[in-house]
């Protein structure tokens, strides 16, 4: 099986987040699937497998299979883009989340979601033994997140992920800061998933970029995560859409010896 490995949200090799993207020539079953992303240990290994004029799209942490996640999305993009079919200018894929189409020019892909909605949310009273500081705010959608003060803060931050795994809400945590050389900065964490610190993700974004856009009152935004290895997205929001835009790198071709 051709596999291939690609850092995303960024365009140069060793930065964004690795991701393995195995294309598919017939179906395999999902205990399968499972462990060939446990071997990899990426945060998301993407399966595509080409489903008439679209793609069907499966993403599996280490632990186990999620509906849907963008930075793997743009991984499978990239690989489809290069080398299965160099003229498409468009891709559709159907994932367990739903449809997905990314936009693609040269090296740049647009992907078009939904804005995930948010809420405030009672202060817990746990989050500074988790996080190791007190946020300003704090508000809940798919994920928890919470603003802090500055991107240092979002920087230094050294979360208790025993203790966070344990948090009834949220499937991940997010920190968030208003920038100083972009629009906004945040790190990303799911331990329930498997994944301490995800390097670049796409779908935190679906989020943040709605409520910076609010604060900021712009639709247009540029967004670096802070993680170790770090990512640039640009965003546009638009009524209850967001299309988050990143690059890609190619780190790896190989094959996958399946028994």
């Amino acid at each position: 099986m051709d596999y291939y490995i690609v850092d995303t949200f960024t365009d140069a090799l060793f930065s964004g987040n690795p991701t393995g993207i195995c294309i598919l020539k017939n179906a395999l079953t999902d205990a399968l699937m499972q462990k060939i992303a446990e071997e990899n240990r990426y945060s998301e290994t993407a399966f595509v497998q080409k489903a008439g004029s679209s793609y069907a799209l499966r993403f599996f942490t280490p632990e186990k299979e999620v509906p849907f996640c963008l930075h793997a999305t743009l991984g499978a993009s990239f690989v489809i883009h290069h080398f299965l079919n160099p003229d498409a200018h468009a891709i559709h894929f159907e994932t367990k989340g739903g449809s997905l189409e990314v936009l693609c020019n040269k090296n740049k892909y647009n992907i078009h979601t939904s804005a995930f909605s948010y809420a405030p949310l009672q202060e817990i009273e746990e989050i500074e033994d988790i996080l190791g500081i007190q946020p300003k705010e704090s508000y809940v959608s798919r994920d928890l997140f919470f603003l802090l003060d500055s991107p240092k803060e979002v920087q230094n931050i050294k979360p208790n992920f025993q203790k966070m795994k344990q948090l009834p809400q949220g499937l991940g945590v997010i920190v968030t800061a208003k920038g100083t050389d972009t629009d906004f900065v945040s790190r990303c964490f799911f331990p329930k998933l498997g994944v301490n610190e995800d390097m670049a993700t796409g779908s935190s974004n679906c989020i943040l970029a709605p409520f910076w856009a609010s604060r900021l009152k712009k639709n247009r935004l540029f967004a670096l995560q802070l993680s170790p290895r770090t990512a640039q997205l640009v965003c546009e929001v638009t009524e209850n859409t967001v299309s988050i835009e990143g690059s890609a790198v190619l780190y790896l071709k190989g094959e996958i010896q399946i028994p």
